[in-house]
């Protein structure tokens, strides 16, 4: 370990990656030899065949029998250090992993292909205040950078053109197989090994925060590392804005720990939301998605039950054969962003309802803000 570096200090960081790609596949790697022992792996994605040429814990039967990425990369780190706690979440940032988990980390790191997945770390970590570093590869270019709360924003840095785009999302695979059928190459291990050793660098940084106050390290928050394969040239550039009217930049505090679990129904939680806080009229709102219990076809006007979060309204249509291919547009979806007593679907659980494992509530009761942080079960 380099004399810049404390290896009990490494060795007890917990971090993050979100995104185990060709990017994440480097950036776990180069963190379990470094000797981190306490890691969260996250990605909602299968092993491909495109991904084999640039994911150097991945092997061809693994994408052959369209293993899981989390549990390919926890099985090959494991192997490399056996000591390694490493927890994954099978699932997607923006709805899938709770910001309990995600507030307990040192650093997180974004190894994430779209602007949508990078805006969701960056508000998980504004409200937990966590510093995170993104990392963004394409052909022969790839570029990193460091949000720190207080200091970088994401959100910020997008602008108003680039907060319209959010939306617009295309997996690696698809990425993949569009530069594939255009005969080009989306990427190359090379670029991904580059990047993701800036990334770790960085994170490592970040977790000797009193060295980087003492100037003995200097850290790539506010700036952006830029590096050009082709023509083999790097630069750094400045990447800094943070504008204190920004929503995203609300700090969920204090958060305190519960006995609530998602598998609770709504209205054994309301019950003990009451109880723990020493409150009446609970009101539980749904921050980062919503409820919806039915879809109405805006043509015929017939009504279709899908109770399932706002994210999941589209695959539970197309699971209903008499509308597998209808456009979403084609309908109105009644939702609900708070529940309260009045919910009516009160057997529901919290977990039906898209809240996560290891989420923070948030409650608004009697007039107060609270954050309760849930148990896993």
């Amino acid at each position: 370990m380099s004399k810049c570096f404390d290896q009990q200090r490494v060795s007890a960081a917990r971090i993050m990656v979100v995104g185990c790609g060709a990017l994440g596949n480097e950036v776990l790697k180069n963190l379990v030899l470094l000797g981190v022992e306490h890691i969260v792996a996250v990605d909602f994605d299968i092993v491909e065949a495109g991904n084999l040429s640039r994911s150097v814990l991945f092997s061809k039967s693994d994408s052959a029998q369209h293993r899981l990425k989390v549990e390919v990369v926890a099985e090959r780190l494991r192997a490399m250090n056996p000591v390694l706690e490493i927890t994954t979440v099978c699932g997607d940032i923006a709805y899938d992993v709770g910001l309990g988990l995600l507030r307990h980390q040192d650093v997180v790191i974004g190894c994430v292909d779209s602007r949508w997945a990078r805006y969701c770390i960056n508000r998980l970590c504004m409200r937990a205040g966590i510093p995170w570093v993104d990392g963004g590869i394409g052909e022969l270019e790839g570029t990193s950078r460091v949000f720190v709360p207080g200091k970088n924003c994401y959100a910020c840095n997008l602008g108003p053109k680039g907060l319209e785009e959010l939306a617009k999302r295309m997996p690696c695979a698809g990425v993949i197989r569009r530069h594939e059928e255009a005969g080009e190459m989306p990427t190359t291990s090379i670029v991904a090994s580059i990047i993701g050793a800036v990334q770790v660098q960085e994170a490592l940084k970040l977790i000797h925060g009193d060295m980087l106050a003492q100037g003995e390290l200097t850290s790539l928050c506010g700036k952006m590392f830029y590096y050009d394969g082709q023509h083999l040239s790097t630069k750094v550039v400045d990447f800094q804005a943070y504008d204190d009217e920004c929503a995203v930049h609300e700090q969920w505090l204090p958060i305190r720990p519960s006995a609530i679990t998602p598998n609770l129904t709504v209205s054994e939680a309301l019950v003990a939301i009451e109880k723990e806080l020493n409150v009446r009229d609970v009101h539980l709102c749904l921050e980062n998605d919503c409820f919806v219990d039915y879809v109405v076809d805006r043509t015929t006007d017939h009504r279709t039950f899908v109770m399932s979060p706002g994210h999941a309204v589209e695959r539970c249509l197309e699971e209903k054969s008499p509308l597998a291919g209808i456009p979403l547009g084609n309908f109105y979806q009644h939702e609900y962003r708070e529940i309260d007593i009045s919910f009516p679907y009160q057997d529901c659980t919290l977990s039906q309802l898209g809240i996560p494992a290891w989420d923070v509530l948030h409650v608004v009761a009697d007039g107060n803000e609270y954050y309760l942080e849930m148990r896993e079960q």
